[in-house]
């Protein structure tokens, strides 16, 4: 059982590890504590950003503080299934030879597995990975295989949109979080990039990090005693119920947009599990702040990242999905008042 005092002195190896994590990876702090977050939560994670700002980094640096093993794989047009399971070769002597594959080489130490330009990968490609995120298991060679303290990383490529497939509805609401990595935009921390040595071999940058004392093998016992330890409100409950029906059904909670029909504006809103998501990330956040009760403040600072892949608009508004979407979020919490 996690006492007490043991979420106290991990908190304080969560917050040593954040500070680790913005030496190497520099000017991504929104980006850095969300992603702790999501990893404390238990919660898989869609990363936006364009090429080169940092994500394959970032998660490496995470998975080394937490002790576990990465794994990375490519999408691409011809990937399939068993590609993640399994890979076939000849061997010196000729002879064909079977070796496990991204998802079974590390076997139960796996902690970070990340599957970059999703989007490039087929339909039967993400039909297995939502299995495994679901289940952390996969069936191969006549037996399961169990991944109990994996958790799965993806992004797209938002440039190139030739031969891509985008994951529907259902594949992006597995997801805990959607987060966005953008190109820093202050001079000094690009001049620190360009012309600081130490950020020119990756490779030595992460190895030079130390691991933290929270160990990915506790990290789902962890995650739950958070959840049990941080209480909520009768006045907060509500405050959460509002913000999720109005994110729905905007209308009905008085909110408009500049040239928007709002009774057409969605085609879906937030599922029952987002709402799960919403509250088991704010009860992260609310412990990292060393609270032991929700704030109105938890749940608004992880609102859009839990909640704007979740927001499907009508086909008539999607070309306006960049613009549209934050402009909702914003009005959504603008306009439910707050305990």
């Amino acid at each position: 059982m996690i006492t007490e005092h043991t979420l106290a002195s991990r908190r304080d190896d969560a917050l040593a590890l954040e500070n680790q994590i913005n030496r190497i990876v520099v000017g991504q702090r929104t980006a850095v504590r969300n992603l702790l977050i999501a990893v404390f939560a238990r919660g898989h994670v869609l990363l936006e950003g364009q090429v080169g700002v940092g994500k394959t980094t970032l998660l490496r640096t995470v998975a080394q503080g937490l002790g576990g093993r990465y794994q990375r794989i490519e999408g691409t047009i011809d990937l399939m299934p068993a590609d993640l399971i399994y890979y076939t070769y000849l061997n010196q002597d000729g002879r064909p030879c079977v070796d496990p594959g991204p998802l079974l080489k590390q076997g139960e130490q796996l902690s970070v597995f990340f599957f970059n330009e999703i989007n490039r990968a087929r339909p039967q490609v993400h039909s297995l990975l939502l299995r495994v995120m679901a289940e952390r298991a996969v069936g191969a060679f006549n037996r399961e295989y169990r991944m109990p303290h994996m958790l799965v990383f993806a992004d797209r490529n938002r440039v190139e949109r030739e031969e891509t497939f985008e994951l529907p509805a259902a594949a992006r609401d597995r997801f805990l979080m959607e987060i966005n990595i953008a190109a820093p935009g202050d001079d000094a921390v690009l001049d620190e990039l360009m012309f600081d040595p130490r950020f020119h071999d990756v490779d030595a940058l992460i190895a030079g990090m130390a691991e933290s004392g929270i160990g990915y093998q506790n990290l789902n016992a962890l995650g739950e005693a958070i959840q049990q330890r941080v209480q909520t409100s009768p006045a907060l409950r509500k405050y959460a119920l509002d913000l999720a029906k109005a994110s729905g059904d905007p209308k009905a909670y008085g909110i408009s947009l500049s040239d928007v029909e709002m009774e057409r504006l969605l085609h879906a809103g937030v599922s029952p599990r987002g709402m799960s998501y919403l509250i088991r990330a704010a009860k992260v956040r609310a412990w990292l702040e060393q609270r032991d009760s929700l704030w109105p403040e938890d749940i608004q600072a992880v609102f859009a990242p839990t909640m704007s892949h979740r927001l499907f608009l009508n086909p008539i508004y999607d070309y306006r999905h960049d613009e549209l979407l934050p402009a909702l979020v914003g009005e959504i919490l603008n306009h439910i008042a707050a305990p």
